[in-house]
């Protein structure tokens, strides 16, 4: 069973999976996924097939590393850390989500054009905030009533579909505008899963919740 690209650790192997993803996207740019054969992404890429299965099912888990590979990188560029207590990591994640979503829409790029797809790229973004909430929620620590899985699954599916709400809507509001309501939603999912917090951390908390909303 290939692994995640997030767990890829080798130099070799990140370089091939970067090989494949750019030929992929490079192919999405003349035709849709649909009419994209594996042989074509590897002719392009320059490896073999064998290698492919080596690292990837099929085309459509190719597609989804892509896209998740590019949000990530809208993440690493933005220096977003989640901590699993700061509502401001959050809410740039939210802002992320949101900007995303703007710029595979408003460019021509393949991903923009593959609405039959949609789906794929929907769980492959929601994969990536899950990842990056849940690395949070570990690096917090403390005692959880529910599994952090089930949080982070939660609080991402939470945060995407909330952002696909905003950007299909047809009068779309500033992005800023709907980070306190996201919030107001996935921070009780986070608080709500675990052991009572100090009493000195909730004041604090309430108030950092306070300035994102007077910012935004």
């Amino acid at each position: 069973m290939p692994i995640s690209d997030c767990d890829v650790r080798d130099p070799r192997m990140k370089r091939t999976r970067q090989l494949l993803q750019n030929a992929l996207r490079s192919l999405l740019q003349e035709k849709p996924l649909d009419e994209i054969m594996v042989h074509d992404i590897t002719d392009l890429a320059t490896v073999n097939r064998a290698t492919f299965y080596d690292h990837y099912t099929d085309k459509f888990a190719l597609f989804e590393a892509m896209v998740a590979s590019d949000f990530h990188r809208l993440i690493r560029e933005r220096n977003i850390l989640f901590d699993g207590t700061c509502p401001s990591g959050l809410a740039a994640i939210v802002l992320a989500a949101c900007d995303y979503l703007k710029q595979i829409h408003s460019s021509q790029t393949g991903c923009a054009r593959q609405s039959s797809f949609a789906p794929l790229m929907d769980a492959a973004v929601t994969l990536a905030i899950r990842r990056i909430v849940l690395d949070g929620l570990r690096k917090r620590g403390g005692k959880y009533r529910v599994s952090r899985e089930v949080v982070a699954s939660a609080v991402s599916g939470a945060i995407f579909g909330g952002v696909k709400e905003w950007f299909y809507r047809a009068s779309r509001k500033p992005a800023e505008e709907i980070v306190p309501s996201l919030l107001r939603l996935v921070l009780p999912l986070i608080e709500g899963s675990t052991a009572p917090r100090p009493a000195a951390f909730r004041p604090a908390m309430r108030q950092e919740q306070k300035t994102i909303a007077r910012q935004t």
